[in-house]
């Protein structure tokens, strides 16, 4: 079994990206192996309506310039998705709406390849309007029906400046319970019995 994250955020080793890493460190702890993707910061094109993946059906997106396709490739391959993004303006990055378009279309367009996985946001947020943020990540994990499971709070941690997630004992503690849960629902819908 495999988890794939993806990092929105350009800031690298910025708030998302720690958040995300107390997620996949629980889940690595069940012996599922992990991998977390840079996103932001990359030169993403947004959907351009070509249908070209509708007509294709490669499980690709014909715009070839840019990384989406290797995105795309890794969500197909993964059991688990996590999204993780910086409160914009209260929504996504541009790079993760890029993604969420995208890779929505393609996989709508190719036999709804992201249904029964797993996926979760993990949002990071200076002080209001992560609720739209985990609800776009949300959304796009609802339409292509994967499964979303929960923690003890919304997956969101109040920081500003990297590192300022540490400081958030909730949010380290919602982090922690969702990657076990997501671990949990892993193995339950791997098993045999």
């Amino acid at each position: 079994m495999k988890v794939v994250a993806f990092n929105g955020s350009p800031r690298v080793n910025g708030n998302t990206a720690q958040s995300l890493e107390i997620v996949l460190e629980e889940i690595r702890k069940e012996g599922i192996e992990t991998e977390l993707i840079q996103v932001g910061g990359k030169k993403l094109s947004g959907c351009k309506a070509c249908m070209m993946c509708r007509k294709n059906q490669d499980k690709r997106c014909a715009i070839q310039d840019d990384e989406m396709n290797s995105f795309i490739e890794k969500m197909i391959e993964a059991d688990g998705i996590i999204i993780g993004s910086p409160t914009y303006f209260s929504n996504v990055t541009a790079e993760i709406k890029a993604l969420i378009d995208r890779c929505g279309y393609v996989a709508k367009s190719n036999g709804g390849f992201l249904k029964g996985k797993v996926g979760a946001p993990v949002v990071a947020v200076r002080r209001a309007g992560s609720n739209f943020t985990y609800a776009a990540i949300n959304f796009f994990f609802g339409i292509s029906e994967m499964i979303v499971p929960g923690s003890t709070y919304w997956n969101m941690t109040l920081a500003l400046q990297p590192g300022d997630v540490w400081k958030d004992e909730e949010g380290i503690a919602t982090f922690r319970t969702l990657g076990k849960n997501i671990a949990a629902l892993l193995k339950k819908l791997n098993s045999n019995g």
